[in-house]
Formats: C-alpha cells, sequence, structure tokens
C-alpha cells in the first residue's frame, strides 16, 4: 500500500473541518456569544458606579450563562436530528463551553464572593479555587472529545450514550450560577456565600470523577409519553417559570445529588455482591455465578 503524500493545498482532516453546518453551530455560537457577554458583565459589576447596581449585572450575567446552557443543549440535539454531528462542531462545542461555562462562571464568583476586598480571608486562595474549577472543566471536556471520538468509540464496545462519565460542565455551571442567583436576590441569604468555594471545588472534583450523569440523550421528538405525564411536565415548567430563582437552583442541586446517590448505590450493591461471593467461598457452598 502507497504511502500517502502530503498535499499542502488539502491537508489532512480539510474536508472534516469545511463541515459547517448552520443550525448546530449558529447555536453553538450563541452559546459562546452569552458566555462573553457573561463576563462583561462580570467586569461591570466590579467596578460599575453608575446607576445600574452590580447585583443587577451579576444578575444578567446569570441569566446569560442560563441561556448559554439553552443554546449548548440545542445545538447537540439539532445535530443528531438532523445528521449533521460533525468532527468541527464537536470542538467547536468544546471551545465555546470552556467560555461559557468555566471561564465566565469562576469569573462570577470570584468577583462576588472570593474578591479580596469583599473577602480578606479569601486573599491568598481566592484566584486558586476559581482556577481549580476552570481546569476541572477544560479537563472534563477534553476527556469528554476523547471518550466520544468516532475512532475512540468504533473501539469500545461500553461505551454508554444514555450516561455522562463525570458531572456534565453545563450542569456544573448551572449549579455555580443558580445558587448565586438566589444569594444575589436575597439580601438575608449572602452571608451563605461563603459556602460556595467548597461547593465549586466539589464541583470540580465531580467534573472530572467516574461518577456517571444521565445524558437526557434518548428523548426526542419521538419520544412518548402518558397524558399524566405530559400535564405533570407542564406544571412543572410552570412552577419553574414562577419561582425561577429558587427552582432552578433545586433542579441542578437535584441533578447533582441524583448522580452522586445512584453512585453509592451501585458502590453498594457492588460491595454487598463481593461480600456474599466471599461468604459463599468461605462456607463451601456453589456461587450463583
Amino acid at each position: 500500500m502507497a504511502a500517502q503524500v502530503y498535499d499542502p493545498k488539502n491537508p489532512p482532516g480539510t474536508s472534516q473541518a469545511s463541515r459547517i453546518y448552520l443550525l448546530p453551530n449558529l447555536m453553538t455560537a450563541g452559546n459562546l456569544f452569552c458566555g462573553f457577554v457573561a463576563i462583561i458583565r462580570c467586569i461591570q459589576a466590579r467596578y460599575a458606579t453608575g446607576d445600574i447596581t452590580p447585583q443587577h449585572l451579576y444578575t444578567e450575567a446569570v441569566w446569560l450563562i442560563i441561556a448559554a446552557v439553552v443554546f449548548d443543549s440545542l445545538d447537540g440535539r439539532l445535530a443528531r436530528l438532523g445528521g449533521r454531528e460533525s468532527l468541527f462542531g464537536r470542538e467547536f462545542d468544546s471551545i465555546a463551553d470552556i467560555v461559557s461555562f468555566g471561564v465566565a462562571p469562576a469569573l462570577l464568583v470570584f468577583f462576588l464572593i472570593l474578591s479580596p476586598e469583599l473577602n480578606p480571608w479569601f486573599r491568598q486562595i481566592g484566584w486558586f479555587v476559581g482556577f481549580i474549577y476552570l481546569l476541572c472543566a477544560a479537563m472534563r471536556l477534553a476527556r469528554f472529545n476523547v471518550i466520544t471520538h468516532p475512532l475512540v468509540y468504533s473501539n469500545n464496545a461500553k461505551f454508554n450514550t444514555k450516561d455522562f462519565v463525570g458531572l456534565p460542565v453545563p450542569a456544573a455551571a448551572g449549579m455555580v450560577v443558580s445558587l448565586v442567583l438566589v444569594l444575589n436576590s436575597e439580601a438575608d441569604l449572602r452571608h451563605w456565600g461563603l459556602g460556595l468555594p467548597p461547593l465549586m471545588l466539589l464541583i470540580a472534583y465531580l467534573m472530572i470523577s467516574t461518577i456517571r450523569y444521565p445524558s437526557f440523550k434518548q428523548v426526542n421528538w419521538h419520544t412518548r409519553a402518558r397524558f399524566g405525564t405530559f400535564i405533570g411536565i407542564l406544571a412543572i415548567a410552570a412552577a419553574v417559570y414562577f419561582t425561577r430563582q429558587y427552582a432552578l437552583a433545586l433542579i441542578f442541586l437535584g441533578y447533582l445529588g441524583f448522580g452522586i446517590g445512584r453512585h453509592a448505590m451501585t458502590v453498594s450493591r457492588r460491595r454487598r455482591r463481593l461480600r456474599e461471593l466471599l461468604d459463599q467461598r468461605h462456607s463451601g457452598r456453589p456461587s450463583d455465578v
């Protein structure tokens, strides 16, 4: 077999890089735009001196990051729906995610909670907490690209498309900013903001852990539901809208806790099964497996 000759006018991967499908990548661009404007709002809030209060600008930044979560969920679904998935789209999505769900939340919490002027105790470690979160978000995105790469996936029969390995970066950002929204809207709760740095470290660990979280990729336009389930979903959506400052935090917190709880139950079952097998071996009874 003859060796492939490198052509500088048509380098390897050019055909893949040129597959820029409009709708999915437009959603990714919307994700990136929201993240960029959220960063601008954080900087403006940090140095706000006019009639617009810092709390108002921080709240705008939160809603922009939530909008980025929505755009991020749409780009993948549109790509899968139209059969327009591409390597370019995957890489573009990761770059947008690191801005919207890595840099923006870290900067938001740093300016609002970890600022040395506001909390002298964080003078030495505040920036480091934000960096650890950003670092783990970048590593989580890089790992996702590796394990979902076509060359890896084709040789990895155990890969489960129904679950994410580790807490997804959009969910991590949503958890952080939804709590910021609650703290920023209730003056009586702002002293609880000191609990955000430990939570960010926990979220950073969950992103790079092997704990599995549901991806909901099996839910699509063809998914069927009973009438009662449909009404229940509409009722929940209405409740989320009218109590959005608290409901969003509860939703993301529930998602975070679901993965931890399911992982703990799985580990417990495995340990119990292992003890049963060891007991059967020591007692001389035949094993069921």
